[in-house]
């Protein structure tokens, strides 16, 4: 799913009304009647108070013919228009006479306005400023945005919660909508999916207001959601006449004294997501343990018996996963500089393996081109820098993964594949997931992906959504809280199932 700008959103609008041929405001009265069926199928008439904010932009335009289509059906609505302009659009007023001619009367908000009286029990619409906002609002239209955050009442904000800007971060935390819940039109917005921005949103869901198909497909965007129809066409199914010879040999490099099981976690997702075979290269104190807790897997040996010292592979492995749990004692920096010089297709680098290139930036330019990089925030910022905020994190992040040709994946919430210039915004995972271990599945998952044939970059974004929905399935059974790495791994296998279940016909309600 397409993640478009505010100016590709505005482009969408013109290219729809031209090729439609149809009035600019038919395209509002959509967007009113979308947001009014998405309320009324949940009040059902309820006897509430439904208190709109609009602007006086298009934004406020599609509260303002919301607020016509909820008296119509007896819901009990008070208007607000808060004035903070001179100029008003043409389709704004429009709706505004129409309002009008329904003996409906807004009250209009200006900078020396009494507060509207707010109860806990409201619900607010909140349509003041739309994707468009290019400048900070007015110290009192941020006073009002404060008292409708402080109000508890339920907050709906249409597209985007008003403050927000769709391409940067707020001027002024305290003046941003906190919504409840945000009905977007027609595709979901960056700031949706950024730690940062968003926190002012707690739920969001998109409304189909018929911008042309065309249009929305031969589009290129900088960045894309991906659910489960976006990673369907990925997925390769097994073939009949095959072996465990058709779908790879991966190596996991990695562990030191106390930390084998990231290895064994890391090995053993490699496995369960489909890779033919799996061969860990650990300190020899890992020989023991990893052979009892994964008989499955393979196991190679440092000389060494607490540190690797020396990655030395008596074949030529599909794929290399390697980083976790190594460390980054100075005989374990000097072994995988060799390594990164002898190897000669894509790897997937993790933890520690991070941790050594940006204590060593040198080493970068003899990663292999393609290799997949999986940094948490800490590990991030020690790879490019530090950020001033979200957006100048992904600017940064774009520019060291071209510049070195790798698939980076800036791990979070939301987690985002960067590769090409172009960023894969993640739909699966939970809280449960930030917990020890969740890192070292993941690379493992990924490793057995390439392993299996996928090409670095698909075989990242599939890892990605499979890791998150079998973390979501994990927590579905335990809770978040008591979700663990190896929860995530016991799922991989229903995860797939997920990936290709077909939503369960819903049974036609009497009437």
């Amino acid at each position: 799913m397409k993640i478009f700008t505010a100016n590709q959103i505005y482009k969408a609008d013109k290219f729809t009304i031209e090729k439609q041929q149809i009035p600019s405001d038919s395209l509002m009265e959509r967007a009113a009647t979308q947001l009014f069926e998405w309320i009324h199928s949940r009040l059902q008439g309820a006897e509430v108070t439904i208190q709109l904010f609009c602007g006086i932009g298009n934004n406020g335009g599609d509260g303002i013919a919301l607020a016509r289509l909820l008296k119509e059906a007896d819901y009990n609505i008070q208007v607000h228009v808060v004035n903070y302009s001179e100029k008003r659009s043409k389709d704004f007023l429009l709706n505004l006479e129409r309002l009008k001619d329904r003996k409906i009367w807004p009250e209009f908000l200006n900078d020396d306005c009494v507060m509207p009286e707010i109860s806990p029990n409201d619900i607010i619409v909140d349509a003041i400023f739309g994707i468009g906002l290019n400048r900070a609002p007015s110290e009192w239209v941020g006073k009002l945005i404060e008292h409708i955050n402080a109000s508890q009442a339920f907050v709906l904000s249409v597209d985007i919660p008003s403050g927000l800007p769709s391409d940067r971060m707020p001027w002024n935390a305290n003046h941003v909508v906190r919504a409840s819940y945000v009905l977007s039109f027609q595709v979901p917005k960056l700031v949706f999916f950024l730690p940062e921005t968003g926190v002012y949103q707690n739920q969001w869901e998109l409304l189909d207001i018929g911008l042309d198909a065309e249009f929305l497909i031969q589009e290129e965007v900088d960045y894309e959601f991906m659910t489960q129809f976006d990673v369907q066409p990925i997925y390769r199914p097994r073939l009949k006449f095959s072996h465990k010879g058709t779908y790879g040999h991966a190596v996991i490099v990695g562990g030191g004294y106390g930390k084998i099981g990231a290895v064994q976690m890391a090995a053993n997702a490699c496995l369960s997501v489909g890779a033919g075979l799996a061969t860990a290269f650990v300190p020899e104190c890992g020989y023991h343990s990893l052979q009892t807790a994964l008989p499955e897997a393979m196991v190679l040996t440092d000389t060494e018996d607490d540190y690797i010292s020396e990655i030395k592979i008596p074949f030529t492995p599909n794929v290399i996963g390697i980083g976790m749990g190594m460390g980054t004692k100075e005989e374990t920096v000097q072994a995988f500089g060799k390594f990164l010089k002898e190897v000669d297709f894509p790897l997937v680098i993790d933890a520690d393996g991070l941790n050594i290139l940006s204590q060593n930036p040198k080493l970068l330019k003899d990663v292999p081109k393609q290799s997949i990089l999986t940094p948490h925030p800490k590990e991030l910022e020690r790879l490019i820098g530090e950020w001033e905020d979200d957006f100048d994190k992904l600017d940064k992040a774009k520019t060291f993964a071209s510049k070195h040709d790798i698939v980076l994946v800036i791990k979070g919430a939301h987690t985002i594949t960067l590769y090409g210039g172009k960023g894969y915004v993640n739909s699966t995972g939970n809280p449960g997931m930030a917990t020890a271990g969740s890192g070292d599945v993941l690379t493992g998952m990924i490793t057995g992906l390439v392993a299996m044939g996928y090409k670095p970059l698909p075989a990242t974004v599939l890892g990605v959504y499979l890791h998150g929905l079998a973390g979501d399935i994990g927590a579905s059974l335990v809770s978040y809280d008591a979700l663990k790495a190896a929860g995530i791994i016991e799922s991989i296998g229903k995860a797939y199932l997920e990936l290709f279940k077909r939503p369960e016909p819903q049974e036609e309600k009497g009437t």
